[in-house]
């Protein structure tokens, strides 16, 4: 045998574990000599058994002649789904079909799942047989394989059936590592990460400072079997190995202490309570290490949150994770990009953390951290919900209160500005240098990793990591290796400060760049003056984007130097950073500064103070006659000289907002390290803010005291000038915000102002800060009622009393941690103020909200957000939330004013058009601009109202374009990246439509060329800036065969473009999704497939067809334009067809619709390789706002997780279908493309093929185990073929149906509707139910043959009878309270009698104090309720909006003629659709005041005469009339009638009439209206009924009711 020397590792008295190189021969012959066996079973998976499993074979085949033993070896799956109990199940028959005995020996060779099942396999198989483990991967080699823990995953969570079964050897092969993927290498150094943080903080130190070196172990492959002994073994190998050895060395440590896990044990569980919930969640597209290693930086912070962890610990904590390119938290891009992400909600994640083997009951327990290497507990710590919760929350609220720590005493961080210059001085600098009170954040780690990837410094930590050591390069730089980017984030004083730096770096090579990048915000923020002044100094920069920003690629030639000139106007970091480079440039520096007055002096002031403490003396020159200083620096060559010791400044700016808190709630504040002798501008805050505002101050040259006046009695500042100070203007407004005493004297404003204005100025530079915080704060500030104004270089904030301010604000913080902290000092007073994204203040303060708590003493709890602003996730339509604006382009005449005003009316939102908010800024109109000054320069100003109306209206409001705003690049790029924040919406009108009606329009002017030329110009331009498109057609849609038939004689509800504009921008904007909703948990859906290769000829029976279900499938891969009809074969439909077809489908239906495109080989027509096609039609899809789309697993993953990342509240079907008959629903097939669609989709649909009834059964229980996992998803799961009918009616999610009318059912064994629910009652799934009618009298009732014909048309089999009696008695009391009773109509008059036997009314029942519906309902504990609803007013509202003329976007006034019940109905129902007046007409006057005083937040106003309307107001544009037709009449002169003048119908617009009367069809009231009514529109009493029918029924059944059929059948029976 080859000699081996191997490390070995005593675990439980024994040394069982050997760690070495190339152990394989050594592994084989340990384990014959020493464990002898009849039977060696080696047990791999796929991917290792390719890599190993041959020379394991080869060395146990080599030595068969010395043994009579055999040697098996066994295959499976890799990944997650064979650690089940079907792959246990599975190597156990192979044991026993191989007659295995208890001498049997295992070998598991492979990851954490081989190890985990193949040892609970050894644990139970003939009671126990001796295992061996050889882990193949860095995280089983230092966790699963040590201990003896082995177990599988059930659908409740991971590893919860298992033993505790101690292996014979663990073999550590570190060779294995040289074929393991980077990504699992960092998954496996997460847990020696968790094992140094927890045990040894020499061992974390080493981890944290050689990373580079480790990784470099691995990415060089031994040869000649190098490292197998010690003399050929490299340094490299010698660290490799003696990580692994030492991680593996304290787990076996507490092991042996703890074998069983009681106590001590748990300890290596740091990370993973958090850490397992996040993997239940995200697996298997996220790794356990990788999960495990967010875990560990939140537990970590709930260590913080409790006090017993410092911030220094986190940030190093933090910064060893990142070395490994490992997740530090849920906002991390990989994290964020996946479907999974959204549902990690923090209810979720709590839920999972129940089950947790640490936990005692209902306590959740968490290794508590103390330090690096030793925490709180020898054992997992209990932990409250509540602090886990505010933990893992993105919003917080401060709770209102005096601080009760309150005289508070403490220091902040370190200072940022002065952290980031004192990194890059020590850095250039010689010699070692140690940084005291080093900002731990965000800025400061990207500093540091910026420069070590510059290899500019080395870094390590002293003191626990309270002390950087930073260890100089004396300026020598070089490019990062492998043309690595320097990733910058959003740190905006690193960019500028690095991009000088990149100029000093120096290389032989030409070819080499260094460049530098961020993130999306960094990309906005400007650096132009800075560039441009290198650039003329000789450097070579590249705009790589956008031209003034990053990124950026810089050559490494050095700094030439000499005279270098500036604009200082913008940032004085372009300054800092020449300076602090000056040294190294070639020639001696003069700068000089231009531009006018620049900006931040003090921080220019503060770089050069910190350069003469490193050696270099910076001299600013003097006007030689007035001795005035000039804006002219010189800076010597040479190098910085390191001291010993730098002591950084606690942060003036940071220390605003605990002073600030002392002044708005009248407490007392003192903070250390900050006084009058600080190098920084904000340390003036307390004198020059504070103080005039009331405040006592008392400032030392190292501390500063603030004590608040009483609360409330803050003055107004008047004028100040925070130009030294600029980011404490943040402070200074919200403070300002609630300031109501009159300013003092000497800063009182003398131009007339109100006494409670503060003007703040000299801070223009804050618009280019994280966010353009001006901006920022006028905005935030109006959500409490506080008025702003902005100035050219500030703002002014008008005070107001703290109990003015609105509550319950939701704060947007713009990923800007000033804007967070300083609303948090508002916070304080107002009540229930939510700040939105907590983490931003990790930039400067990251223990912020911790300190808040613990130092200050205001409680500060967690807030979970709605589901749309949820955890950072792809799977999130846009960045802001779902009251983004939404933007409308488009041909001019293509109905973006129109859509826009309705569109807004629907969502309650504000409607702006562009052509108008710029006339009302230039007061002239569009045409006299283009005509005076010409087409360039209106479409500049015309840019510049756009950017305006986005900045000033982002929120909530409808905003319509020029259709020209398209024709300039910079509106374009502008419209491209407002879709990053919401909808920009192209509205599509037929081109002809468009044409003939600018032939019309003069108010614009005339293009000056063919309007078809300008649409075709512009039409890959609104392509290219929409991310949605809203199809206005308003000519005949027309197909192959002719002109589709008007319906609307059989479907009185034919839609209107009212529903498709409510539907379309409801669903986009997230406001009200257009979602199933039977897909809810124990509700049936079901889909129709089309199959039509044209939709258009069908369009008059899609109601017919699309009854009972609830979403229509469009079978995209089976359209064919007229043209290709004779085409055969697989096909790919143009985008413009599939457009036109799912428009037309959209005007005839609002039922969600879901998008398939079936390739050939998963049963369709499209191309099996036309991937790129395909995917071009899934974004049309979300572009046209389709609810579902259906998108095969089989496509590359590329492709669907972009798809994903853009599909915005459309959800994903990820479907998989299996045609061969091969795949069994409990073999192991089935389960990885569950897992794999299970990751990418919403909606999980796995199809199948039966080829006996009991492969349905096992689809059936297969479908059972996925429901009742923690992480289920709605699953679409059946059997195609005759023989697979049975999994279509017992599927319940999204089964897909066919209808008679289809021309081809689009999979064989399809049923339709109505045959699944015959079959599902024959089953006893769906038992006959009884409905009733109830009043008196109602033997001429249309409502059972209404009921009854839908039962019948959808399958159903329930029946509608009338019950008839003369009160509510035993008999309604009966029939309600019967097992079958499936619901029941209520009628006079017993509509309010009805209501004492109900357990629960609606809101809408009870405002209008009667009920007509009763629904059963069944509580959450499974008991029975009784609902009341009324559905006369949506019966009185549907009609209403399916006729109302389009030219009226909302009704101003209405009339209700009668004061009876059904009146309460009407009213309502013109108050919820936004009727500002509603007249009342009754002969009776004290009845009509009895309905006025039941509503009373209702406008009403009581008419005296008909057609006579008070207070001269608005004809009315709706009239319902309540009364009996018998009591009306158009003769003035008819007695005991109520007469009807024509003037009723004067609204010169039309309306809609309707007459809740019955019989007869035609009253006079319908009749007048017909013949003097222009534009007018009659509503029949039956129509009425029909809707609230129709509506009744889908509240019963939850199926939509078949409107065709029943009205038809209705309509028949009334007439005769």
């Amino acid at each position: 045998m080859p000699s081996a020397d191997v490390r070995k590792v005593s675990i439980l008295g024994k040394e069982s574990i050997h760690c070495g190189f190339h152990l394989i021969p050594y592994i084989v012959e340990t384990v014959l000599n020493t464990l002898q066996s009849s039977t060696y079973v080696l047990v791999t998976d796929t991917n290792v058994g390719n890599l190993h499993l041959p020379g394991f074979q080869r060395e146990f085949e080599s030595r068969r002649a010395s043994t009579n033993s055999r040697f098996l070896t066994y295959v499976v799956a890799p990944g997650e789904t064979s650690k089940s109990r079907e792959g246990k199940a599975e190597i156990e028959d192979f044991l026993l079909l191989n007659k295995c005995t208890r001498d049997t020996v295992i070998l598991a060779l492979g990851g954490g799942v081989i190890g985990d099942l193949v040892g609970f396999v050894a644990a139970t198989f003939m009671r126990g047989v001796r295992f061996v483990q050889i882990p193949t991967t860095l995280l089983a080699m230092v966790d699963s394989s040590v201990g003896g823990k082995t177990a599988i995953d059930t659908p409740h969570g991971k590893n919860l059936i298992g033993a505790f079964w101690q292996p014979e050897y663990i073999f550590i092969d570190a060779a294995f590592l040289e074929t393991l993927p980077a990504r699992e290498f960092s998954n496996g150094m997460a847990e020696v990460v968790k094992t140094a943080a927890i045990w040894n903080e020499t061992e974390f130190a080493a981890l944290e400072s050689r990373a580079a070196e480790i990784f470099a172990a691995i990415q060089t492959p031994s040869t000649n079997f190098a490292g197998r002994t010690e003399s050929t073994r490299s340094s490299a190998q010698q660290l490799l190995l003696s990580v692994i050895a030492g991680s593996i060395g304290v787990k076996a440590h507490i092991v042996t202490i703890d074998e069983r896990e009681t106590g001590l044990r748990n300890l290596v569980n740091f990370g993973h309570t958090i850490g397992h919930a996040i993997e239940a969640v995200l697996t298997p597209a996220m790794l356990h290490g990788e999960c495990v290693s967010v875990g560990m930086i939140l537990e970590a912070e709930v260590a913080r949150q409790l006090g017993v962890l410092s911030q220094v610990a986190v940030g190093r904590l933090t910064r060893a994770l990142k070395a490994y390119n490992l997740p530090v938290s849920l906002s991390d891009p990989r994290i964020a990009s996946l479907p999974a992400a959204t549902s990690l909600s923090v209810s979720r994640l709590l839920d999972i953390m129940k089950i947790d083997k640490k936990n005692s009951g209902p306590q959740k327990k968490i290794v508590v951290l103390s330090r690096i290497g030793a925490t709180f507990e020898p054992k997992a710590t209990v932990v409250a919900d509540k602090i886990i919760a505010k933990t893992l929350s993105e919003a917080v609220k401060v709770v209102p209160g005096s601080p009760s720590k309150s005289p508070i005493r403490m220091a902040t961080p370190g200072s940022k500005s002065i952290s980031n210059r004192a990194l890059l001085l020590a850095a250039l600098g010689s010699g070692t240098c140690r940084l005291k009170n080093l900002l731990h954040s965000d800025d400061t780690q990207v500093m540091m990793n910026a420069l070590v990837e510059l290899q500019g410094a080395k870094f390590d930590w002293e003191d626990g990591g309270e002390t950087l050591v930073v260890s100089g390069g004396a300026g020598a730089l070089s490019v990062p290796r492998d043309g690595k980017e320097v990733y910058l984030g959003n740190a905006g004083t690193a960019a500028r400060f690095l991009t000088t730096v990149c100029t000093l770096v120096q290389t032989q090579s030409t070819s080499q760049r260094t460049v530098i990048t961020g993130n999306a915000r960094m990309k906005q923020r400007p650096i132009g003056p800075l560039v441009d002044a290198l650039r003329a100094n000789g450097s070579s920069i590249d705009y790589l984007e956008g031209e003034g920003c990053l990124p950026l690629s810089i050559a490494p030639a050095g700094l030439k130097g000499a005279h270098i000139q500036l604009s200082a106007s913008v940032s004085s970091q372009y300054v800092s950073s020449i300076l602090l480079c000056a040294p190294y440039a070639a020639e001696t520096v003069t700068l000089e500064l231009t531009g006018g007055q620049v900006i931040s002096q003090p921080y220019i002031d503060m770089t050069i103070a910190m350069m003469k403490t490193f050696g270099v003396e910076v001299v600013r020159e003097k006007d030689s006659k007035t001795g005035r200083l000039l804006d002219i620096y010189r800076i010597p060559k040479g190098a910085y000289t390191n001291p010993a010791v730098y002591n950084i400044e606690s942060d003036a700016s940071s220390a605003t907002y605990p002073l600030a808190i002392a002044a708005i709630t009248g407490s007392t504040c003192t903070i250390t390290n900050i006084g009058s002798a600080s190098l920084q501008g904000d340390a003036r805050f307390a004198k020059e803010v504070l103080e005039p505002m009331g405040c006592t101050v008392v400032q030392t040259e190292t501390e500063t005291t603030v004590t608040g006046p009483p609360v409330g009695q803050l003055r107004s500042l008047g004028l100040v000038d925070m130009e030294p100070m600029t980011d404490a203007f943040l402070t200074a407004s919200v403070l300002a915000a609630v300031a109501t005493q009159p300013p003092l004297p000497e800063r009182a404003l003398k131009d007339g102002s109100r006494p409670t204005t503060t003007r703040i100025i000299g801070i223009a530079n804050q618009r280019v800060k994280e966010c353009n915080r001006i901006k920022a704060m006028i905005d935030e500030l109006a959500k409490f009622g506080v008025e702003t104004s902005e100035l050219d270089d500030g703002l002014e904030v008008y005070g107001r009393p703290i109990f003015e301010l609105k509550q319950g604000v939701s704060v947007h913080c713009y990923d800007d941690h000033r804007v967070a902290m300083a609303f948090s000092v508002l916070g304080s007073v107002i009540k229930d103020t939510i700040l939105d994204e907590k983490r931003c203040v990790e930039k400067t303060w990251p223990n912020w909200w911790d300190d808040l708590e613990n130092k200050i003493g205001l409680e500060v709890e967690g807030v979970e957000l709605p589901s749309v602003h949820g955890l950072a996730s792809a799977s999130r339509p846009t960045e802001d939330n779902s009251q983004a604006s939404v933007v409308l382009i488009g041909m001019r005449g293509s109905g973006k004013t129109f859509i826009g005003e309705l569109a807004a009316s629907m969502l309650g939102w504000q409607f702006v058009d562009a052509d108008a908010a710029f006339e009302e800024k230039h007061k002239i109109g569009v045409r006299e601009f283009v005509q005076k000054s010409g087409w360039p320069a209106f479409r500049a100003a015309e840019t510049d109202i756009l950017q305006e109306l986005l900045s000033q209206n982002a929120h909530g409001h409808v905003i319509s374009l020029g259709g020209g705003i398209v024709e300039t690049p910079t509106a374009r790029d502008v419209l491209k990246e407002y879709t990053k924040k919401g909808p920009v919406v192209h509205v599509v009108r037929e081109i002809d439509e468009v044409i003939g009606y600018l032939g019309a329009e003069t108010a614009r002017p005339a293009y000056g060329e063919p309007i078809l030329d300008v649409f075709k110009r512009r039409a890959p331009w609104f392509s290219d800036c929409c991310s949605y498109e809203f199809v206005n057609y308003t000519g005949v849609l027309t197909s192959a065969s002719g002109v589709a038939i008007d319906d609307s004689k059989t479907a009185p509800s034919l839609l209107s473009i009212r529903d498709e504009v409510s539907r379309f921008f409801n669903h986009i904007t997230g406001q009200q999704p257009n979602l199933a909703p039977n897909l809810a948990k124990d509700k049936r859906s079901y889909f129709l497939c089309l199959t039509y290769p044209d939709i258009t000829p069908a369009l008059p029976h899609v109601q017919e067809m699309t009854a009972g279900v609830d979403a229509i499938e469009v079978r995209v891969d089976l359209l064919r334009s007229p043209q290709d009809f004779d085409k055969i074969g697989a096909y790919i439909p143009p985008t413009s067809y599939v457009t036109d077809q799912i428009a037309a489908l959209r005007h005839k239906t609002t039922l969600p619709l879901i998008f398939t495109v079936r390739t050939v080989s998963q049963g369709g027509q499209f191309p099996d390789h036309a991937e790129k096609a395909a995917f071009e039609l899934f974004l049309a899809a979300v572009r046209l706002g389709v609810e579902y789309i259906d998108v095969e697993i089989s496509w590359s993953e590329k492709n669907i997780r972009d798809l994903i990342s853009r599909k915005g509240h459309s959800h994903i079907i990820a479907s998989w279908h299996e045609w061969s008959g091969n795949m069994s629903w409990d073999g192991q097939l089935a389960e990885a493309k569950y897992r794999i669609a299970h990751g990418y989709g919403d909606i999980v649909k796995l199809v199948g093929k039966a080829n006996e009834l009991e492969d349905n059964f096992a689809l059936h229980h297969f479908v059972l185990r996925k429901q009742a996992a923690a992480d289920a998803k709605p699953i679409i799961a059946i059997n195609m073929g005759v023989d697979g009918q049975m999994s279509r009616i017992l599927n319940s999610t999204f089964s897909p149906v066919t209808h008679p009318l289809l021309p081809s059912k689009a999979a064989p064994g399809q049923l339709s509707f109505a045959q699944i629910q015959t079959a599902l009652h024959l089953l006893g799934q769906l038992p006959a139910q009884r409905f009733y009618l109830f009043g008196m009298p109602i033997a001429h009732s249309m409502s059972p043959t209404l009921h009854n014909t839908a039962f019948d048309a959808l399958g159903l089999p329930h029946k509608y009878e009338l019950l008839e009696t003369a009160a509510v008695g035993e008999e309604i009391k009966a029939a309600i309270t019967s097992p079958d009773f499936g619901g029941a109509s209520v009628t006079i008059p017993f509509k309010r009698d009805i209501m004492p036997l109900l357990d629960e009314l609606s809101e809408d029942a009870e405002a209008i104090g009667a009920v007509n519906t009763i629904i059963p309902k069944k509580r959450d504990g499974g008991s029975s309720l009784l609902y009341g609803e009324n559905t006369d007013w949506r019966g009185i509202t549907q009609s209403i909006k399916r006729s109302l003329p389009r030219s009226i976007l909302k009704p101003e006034a209405a009339l209700v003629i009668g004061a009876g019940g059904t009146s309460r109905a009407a009213i309502y129902a013109l108050w919820k659709l936004g009727v500002e007046t509603i007249y009342l007409f009754n002969r009776t006057r004290a009845s009509a005041e009895t309905l006025v005083a039941a509503f009373p937040q209702v406008k009403i106003k009581l008419a005296d005469e008909l057609g006579v309307w008070p207070g001269n107001g608005p004809a009315p544009t709706v009239i319902v009339s309540t009364v009996p037709a018998s009591a009306t009449s158009l003769d003035r002169f008819a007695a005991e009638a109520l007469y009807l003048p024509s003037t009723l119908f004067a609204a010169p617009d039309g309306g809609v009439v309707i007459d809740m009367a019955y019989k007869p069809a035609e009253t006079p009231l319908l009749t007048l209206a017909s013949n003097v009514g222009k534009n007018w529109r009659t509503v029949k009493g039956v129509e009425v009924l029909l809707e609230q029918g129709y509506h009744q029924f889908h509240l019963w059944t939850g199926r939509h009711c078949p409107k065709g059929i029943v009205s038809q059948r209705v309509w028949t029976v009334y007439s005769s």
